[in-house]
């Protein structure tokens, strides 16, 4: 499977937010459904389902077709028509053999330009806004248990143990005339954007996510802990999580803060030197402990430092070229590969990752020469 992204150049408007993104097979599952975007101002998260060889097709035919035809700016109409036109995709793509009867896929979108924030969604994958250590559930699910708690049939906790948690009212495959709900909202400059599926939502407690959220500020190193805390938490599902610093209005709280200004040129030129000196002594040592995981010759390698350099510091250095085949790996994760790669806290840190997708690679070689699923 090929993940769908389009080149920040032709997408970007505006600073380039600080993102995080990671897809995990989970603990209880053999091949991974799931699929997400990151395309600036364009993210996604889809949840398939169907069985090995249809929710992950519904999942990608879902990302390919919104990464395609998803407006380049704002637009709540454009977006709910890239939506519609990936459900019908998913609907010509059983009736033409693709897949299997029955397949679908949730589809969470957000696009974020300066301090706005343009949703749409159908399913129960989630989207949350962290806001001055408030986390906030955006999306409503469209699910039997959210129907159930809504009119007061079950509690929130009858719900976690439910026989029929996992049953969903809307998702993309379901109909001709599914469509999405739509949500516009403010944002502002240090809020951060979780779209998660319910693999993360499901195992992790709103109190745990507010906590991952708020403590870890690398949003890489965030998505990184929330997967490990849903596979802590018994890993029952397939668990995405994008995470998205909001950036705001940065230019111009810029002009305004140069505006009000009352500092002297030479308190202000005396605070730009010791800042330099201090941030440049942080990178250092940031870059000579940082690691990542990237594609070289078509396996997946390790590198001690940071991905294409930074500020003149250099590119990577690479510690190790694995057997792990890149294209064996989850759509999503083998795009970020063979991109910008995946930040990791440490080299160490990088080889447990680089094992982890080694057996998730296992698991999918044997599903498919077996054609089994679990």
């Amino acid at each position: 499977m090929s993940h769908a992204t389009i080149p920040l150049t032709e997408r970007q408007h505006g600073p380039i937010p600080s993102v995080g993104a990671r897809t995990d097979v989970g603990r209880m599952r053999d091949h991974n459904e799931d699929n997400f975007i990151v395309a600036p101002p364009l993210y996604a998260v889809a949840d398939g389902m169907g069985g090995h060889e249809a929710g992950e097709v519904a999942s990608e035919i879902a990302v390919n077709i919104l990464a395609q035809q998803a407006p380049s700016t704002l637009d709540a109409d454009a977006l709910s028509n890239a939506v519609v036109t990936a459900n019908y995709a998913i609907l010509r793509a059983v009736e033409d053999g693709r897949g299997a009867d029955g397949m679908g896929t949730t589809l969470t979108a957000a696009m974020v330009q300066g301090e706005r924030l343009l949703i749409a969604q159908v399913g129960d994958s989630r989207a949350y806004l962290l806001h001055q250590s408030h986390l906030q559930q955006i999306t409503r699910d469209h699910s039997l248990m959210s129907i159930l708690i809504e009119t007061g049939q079950i509690t929130p906790e009858e719900a976690e143990v439910h026989p029929q948690r996992s049953v969903i009212t809307r998702a993309l495959g379901g109909g001709v005339e599914t469509v999405p709900d739509i949500y516009e909202l403010n944002v502002a400059a240090g809020d951060r954007l979780l779209l998660c599926s319910d693999g993360l939502s499901g195992m992790v407690s709103e109190e745990d996510l507010t906590e991952i959220l708020t403590r870890f500020r690398d949003p890489q190193k965030c998505a990184n802990q929330l997967i490990k805390r849903a596979n802590m938490n018994g890993g029952r599902d397939n668990i995405t999580a994008v995470v998205v610093d909001i950036e705001g209005d940065i230019p111009e709280r810029i002009r305004r803060a140069h505006k009000s200004s009352r500092l002297t040129a030479g308190i202000v030129a005396f605070l730009l030197v010791a800042a330099l000196a201090a941030t440049a002594f942080g990178i250092h040592h940031w870059v000579t402990n940082s690691a990542y995981l990237a594609e070289y010759n078509g396996n997946v390698a390790i590198y001690q430092g940071v991905r294409g350099g930074f500020l003149g510091f250099g590119d990577g250095t690479l510690v190790e070229e694995t057997t792990i085949k890149v294209d064996e790996l989850n759509a999503g994760l083998a795009q970020r590969l063979k991109g910008d790669g995946v930040k990791a806290d440490s080299v160490d840190d990088a080889k447990r990752l680089a094992q982890e997708y080694a057996e998730d690679a296992a698991r999918n070689k044997t599903v498919s020469a077996t054609g089994s699923e679990a």
